[in-house]
């Protein structure tokens, strides 16, 4: 597809104008990023997996009536997604005590928690996405009460379905983080909807029986491989071959442009649920 007008540059994905309105062409890039920026290498390969990776499950999502910006893949590194306006708030759904939880609150990684956990961030960089609370959000006008109810709903629902699904590979869902997007139709109604990505950079994956770490903290940590790990969960969901897509260190290109392209068949029908006119509930 030809390039067209860029509207987004950043750290993992760059962003294009669609070909149609109310579209964008999502890339995902090769290069890794950790705390903030700090630490940055290219690695061949990991835009491809994150892209075919993400596909996958936002179509499995859309399955289970979540619905997404994911509109299909175009090529190993591209998507095409639906518009949105970026709500300025990151959910993180903890099942397990990793990451930035274990540092705040002391508490030992690995501590399965005796409830999942929902957490909220402001999407702000300059900032380091500080921790903040529901009337934070409504206070600084980043979102209302009926659209994080709505965000925090699909996020108990996206962990239990993702819980299960990457159960039943052998893996452990640890947390993940979650962005959403507001969409309008010509009445005037409005929709919150997935966007971003779901992949190894922003959930944590854990091996169930050895306990490998097989996301983004081998890079963070320095723990391997990163693109051996984003293999293993590819491979683990049948999404590439037994025998990777790459070779001698750099992705196979050849072969990843036979892996054909994924399509998001359920949003054709789907029937968006309207939060204009709803009543929250205390979220």
């Amino acid at each position: 597809m030809a390039r067209s007008k860029m509207l987004y540059d950043g750290k993992a994905k760059t962003l294009f104008e669609g070909p149609e309105p109310g579209t964008v062409i999502q890339y995902f890039k090769d290069d890794a990023t950790a705390f903030n920026g700090e630490k940055h290498d290219v690695i061949s390969g990991k835009g491809v997996l994150n892209n075919r990776i993400s596909a996958h499950l936002m179509t499995k999502l859309e399955g289970i009536g979540v619905p997404t910006h994911f509109i299909r893949s175009i090529n190993m590194r591209e998507q095409l997604v639906r518009k949105v306006e970026i709500i300025p708030i990151e959910l993180v759904m903890r099942n397990v005590a990793a990451g930035s939880l274990c540092k705040r609150l002391g508490v030992k990684e690995g501590t399965v928690l005796s409830r999942p956990l929902v957490e909220y961030y402001y999407k702000d960089d300059a900032l380091g996405d500080p921790l903040v609370g529901h009337d934070h959000i409504y206070v600084m006008n980043w979102a209302d009460p009926y659209e994080l109810e709505e965000m925090t709903a699909m996020a108990w629902r996206v962990n239990d379905y993702l819980s299960g699904l990457f159960a039943g590979i052998g893996l452990r869902l640890v947390d993940f983080k979650l962005e959403f997007g507001r969409i309008w139709d010509e009445e005037g109604n409005l929709y919150i909807i997935l966007a971003d990505e779901m992949s190894p950079d922003n959930c944590r994956l854990w091996d169930a029986k050895t306990g490998e770490k097989m996301d983004k903290d081998r890079f963070r940590f320095g723990l391997g491989d990163l693109v051996e790990g984003y293999q293993y969960i590819a491979k683990k969901l049948g999404l590439i071959p037994e025998s990777g897509i790459m070779h001698d260190g750099s992705i196979d290109e050849k072969l990843a442009e036979t892996l054909g392209n994924i399509e998001n068949d359920v949003a054709t029908d789907r029937k968006l649920r309207s939060i204009s006119k709803l009543k929250p509930r205390k979220v």
